[in-house]
């Protein structure tokens, strides 16, 4: 049956956690401010290695195909955290009562279920399969782990990192355990900003825990390298990335990136070496650049300053320097991707549009990579306390990008540059 023709029911869970479809009410997803039902663009069967969450202390929202009303449930939503290389259309249809503690930092996806299957508001827009686990024994992880410690026991970040494949399941840690594509390779202890979604350090008065512990020693640069040559070794396609989860901004550790950089393409070391940052520090880039990096990949939420600030919230830099990076890095001759957080309803407006569309004709990136936000929906549209526009849907912002800046590719992994 064609997609045009599915009409998903409104998944719901009871409170001891048992999953439910509703015999009568349909799915409703959240677009920006407003609860709407999922179009068939907006819908694919929920893919292999995506999450199931049930959302305690909220109430789920569900759609009466006769009255067109929305019917509020005395029952928890469930929403879909959709496996990497997705980019959600719709967010989880829920209500919150006053009080309830924020939600953890992971992108919650409408979820519904119909024809014997769970349908999630998600488009691929990666193939890349770096971050499938499948079919990968967890042994092979854990020995491959064993074997960087046995290898290296005396550094500092390989321990750090076979901790992070083990204990907190890194998809970057994990591959560097396989000896496969990319190579995860955290420097810096401190960060220039605060966002509001930092997934390494959280204030306690936030209502939500981290997802990873920050790094909390500064790499040696031969700590890097060891990890850079064997990685190499092992991998015919290598690509290392400073600037992770577990970690601060990254370009606050620039002489000590240039140097790893500088050694390893002096030795004749080869592969993509790429740097994930903010873009707060627009005078690193000639070092980075000269020392033999190849890509750069700068984080935003929004084209507009307003809602940038508002979720960044950066302490030392502001949005003009953002662009600076951006620019500095193309006409050093980096490849330069934008990571840009995607949040259904708000950055599919005509108004997000013309802005980011305006940033990208003023710095002319290579790349933009479509992820997710990962945060507690209503904490972010309270802390940006957007004015809601029409919204053209991601199908449509997907097609539009590629109309209006045809040399731009879209994905969601950083790239091999060969």
């Amino acid at each position: 049956m064609s997609k045009k023709h599915i009409r998903p029911r409104l998944v719901f869970a009871d409170r001891d956690g048992n999953i439910f479809d509703h015999p009568d009410l349909l799915m409703l997803c959240r677009k920006g401010t407003e609860f709407v039902q999922p179009g068939p663009r907006d819908l694919m069967p929920l893919p292999e290695g995506s999450d199931i969450f049930l959302l305690p202390g909220r109430n789920a929202l569900g759609l009466d195909p006769n009255s067109g009303a929305i019917e509020v449930m005395d029952n928890n939503p469930v929403a879909a955290f959709v496996c990497p290389g997705h980019t959600l259309t719709g967010i989880c249809a829920f209500e919150t009562p006053p009080g309830v503690t924020p939600l953890p930092l992971f992108a919650y996806g409408a979820l519904g279920f119909a024809k014997g299957r769970f349908w999630v508001c998600a488009n691929q827009v990666d193939p890349d399969p770096r971050q499938k686990f499948e079919e990968i024994p967890q042994g092979s992880i854990e020995q491959g782990a064993r074997d960087w410690l046995a290898a290296f026991p005396e550094n500092r970040l390989v321990r750090h990192l076979a901790n992070c494949a083990l204990n907190t399941c890194c998809p970057a840690a994990r591959n560097l355990a396989l000896g496969r594509y990319e190579a995860p390779l955290p420097t810096a202890q401190g960060c220039n900003a605060a966002c509001l979604g930092c997934i390494s350090q959280q204030p306690g008065d936030s209502g939500f825990p981290a997802t990873q512990s920050r790094i909390g020693f500064r790499p040696s640069t031969l700590e890097l390298l060891q990890i850079m040559r064997a990685h190499a070794g092992h991998e015919s396609r290598p690509i290392f990335s400073f600037g992770q989860g577990c970690e601060g901004e990254p370009l606050l550790e620039t002489s000590l990136i240039a140097e790893a950089c500088r050694t390893y393409r002096r030795e004749g070391g080869t592969g993509t070496i790429n740097i994930n940052t903010n873009g707060s520090l627009p005078a690193a880039i000639p070092d980075l650049a000269g020392s033999g990096l190849s890509s750069i990949r700068v984080s935003l939420n929004s084209g507009q300053e307003e809602y940038y600030s508002s979720y960044y919230r950066p302490r030392s830099y502001g949005f003009t320097e953002v662009k600076e990076t951006i620019r500095e890095a193309k006409s050093h001759g980096l490849f330069v991707s934008l990571n840009y957080l995607f949040f259904p309803g708000l950055n599919d407006t005509e108004q997000e549009y013309r802005a980011f569309g305006g940033l990208l004709e003023e710095t002319g990136p290579d790349f933009i990579q479509l992820r997710n936000l990962n945060l507690d929906p209503e904490l972010y549209l309270q802390t940006l306390n957007p004015v809601q526009s029409p919204f053209m849907g991601f199908a449509n912002f997907k097609k539009r990008l590629k109309k209006d800046f045809p040399w731009i590719r879209t994905g969601y992994f950083n790239p091999w540059l060969g």
